[in-house]
């Protein structure tokens, strides 16, 4: 009898993670061991995105078994405030601990970025030591042109980023990436042959979300019934720009608007946004990152489901809250570049409206314009939904990764038997 392929994941961000990539590799992880693999993750303890250790973590080393997944933990340097340096250095220490880890029999190797100093050392020790082994890099962000969109980095940086993740594209067996812009941009900006690159749609990772009494949640949040609730989710960086949700909600304040703008998560930037909600009247509430079901019934009790960007920010990333929105069947409000990805992948859905990043105005008045119709904003929820149960499938991505990397091994096999 056969062994199974021994897959070896290695990432920053893993579960019970509940935002950002987490999710996507624990599913990927958890199906391609559904599908026959034998699959071992290494990660760090739980860490984002409030940037400190979940309780019950934080021994230097933790083994432990997810939905079947042997799931090695590191501890590695979690800095109070994510700058750029400090997350380099994170994600360098991270890089070192597990390149020193015996990675025993692998037949293929999942590096999953933005990790990108750590996935470089990741791809030294492949080649190294397991050089026949195909090396695959799934690309969530592009570290280049986040640095670009979000001014985090000066020209010096920005081209020592640009080097290293070249390097580790090209060096890659197939790069997958989640959306096919950012496949175009690793072949334009990186060189990185067509015929190399695999895209692999991020999915919804909530299940199909239960009944919910809506009157009962809002009254529990203490949301009035003629009040519209504009609900965003997950991390509060740089990226996100959420200042500007603060200074829409100070906006419908001083209007009288009954526009009630609630942000849920942690983040490097959430102290700060507290900070300046407090210091003028804001219509803007704050909530802590919930449970499963706490969260699915605040996405189904909103009025609308925000995501909203720093002016600039266009190409970097596909945001992972947009297939959480499209399941809970309410119409979305990007605040965004209006010819960046996440603008392209709300009106490729048809599921709600895109108005300009960085003004407050415009945000209040996008709120306005969706629900000076009813009807037509839930048609918008609906198509989301429909977007959700066809393009991004769970199923059918991880089916492409067990076709993918099962072809990739085989090749290696051929060329290099045992």
């Amino acid at each position: 009898m056969l062994k199974p392929s021994r897959v070896l994941v290695v990432g920053l961000n893993y579960p019970p993670e509940t935002t950002g990539i987490a999710p996507y590799t624990g599913g990927a992880a958890r199906g391609l061991l559904e599908r026959g693999f034998d699959v071992r993750v290494v990660a760090t303890h739980p860490h984002y995105p409030g940037w400190r250790l979940w309780e019950g973590y934080g021994g230097w080393t933790r083994d432990e078994t997810l939905d079947g997944v042997r799931v090695n933990r590191l501890r590695h340097y979690v800095p109070r405030r994510p700058t750029p340096v400090a997350r380099a250095l994170s994600e360098a220490t991270f890089g070192l601990r597990q390149a020193l880890r015996p990675w025993g029999r692998i037949d293929a190797v999942v590096a999953v970025s933005p990790a990108l100093i750590s996935s470089a050392i990741v791809l030294l020790r492949a080649k190294l030591s397991h050089r026949h082994a195909p090396f695959v890099v799934w690309v969530q962000d592009l570290y280049g042109v986040g640095i670009s969109e979000t001014a985090q980095g000066g020209g010096a940086a920005a081209r020592v980023v640009r080097a290293i993740e070249g390097l580790l594209l090209r060096s890659a067996s197939t790069v997958v990436v989640i959306h096919e812009r950012f496949g175009d941009r690793v072949h334009k900006d990186f060189g990185v042959p067509r015929e190399r690159i695999a895209v692999i749609r991020n999915w919804t990772h909530l299940p199909s979300l239960p009944p919910v009494d809506v009157s009962a949640v809002r009254a529990a949040r203490g949301w009035a019934d003629d009040e519209v609730v504009v609900v965003h989710t997950g991390n509060m960086g740089v990226k996100q720009g959420l200042h500007h949700v603060v200074d829409a909600g100070r906006l419908a304040h001083d209007r009288g608007a009954r526009v009630r703008f609630v942000l849920v998560g942690n983040g490097s930037q959430r102290d700060e946004l507290q900070q300046r909600a407090e210091a003028q009247p804001t219509t803007t509430q704050f909530l802590p990152p919930l449970g499963d079901r706490d969260f699915t019934d605040i996405l189904q009790a909103a009025d609308i489901l925000l995501v909203n960007e720093l002016p600039g920010v266009a190409e970097m990333a596909v945001p992972s809250k947009l297939t959480s929105y499209f399941a809970a069947g309410r119409p979305v409000l990007a605040a965004t570049d209006s010819t960046g990805i996440t603008a392209q992948e709300v009106r490729a859905a048809d599921a709600g409206l895109v108005v300009s990043a960085g003004d407050p105005s415009a945000l209040l008045d996008g709120v306005s314009a969706l629900m000076a119709d009813r009807a037509a904003a839930d048609l918008l929820g609906q198509n989301g939904k429909r977007y959700r149960e066809t393009v991004l499938d769970e199923t059918f991505a991880i089916d492409r990764f067990d076709s993918l990397l099962a072809d990739l091994i085989a090749t290696a096999a051929e060329k290099h038997p045992a």
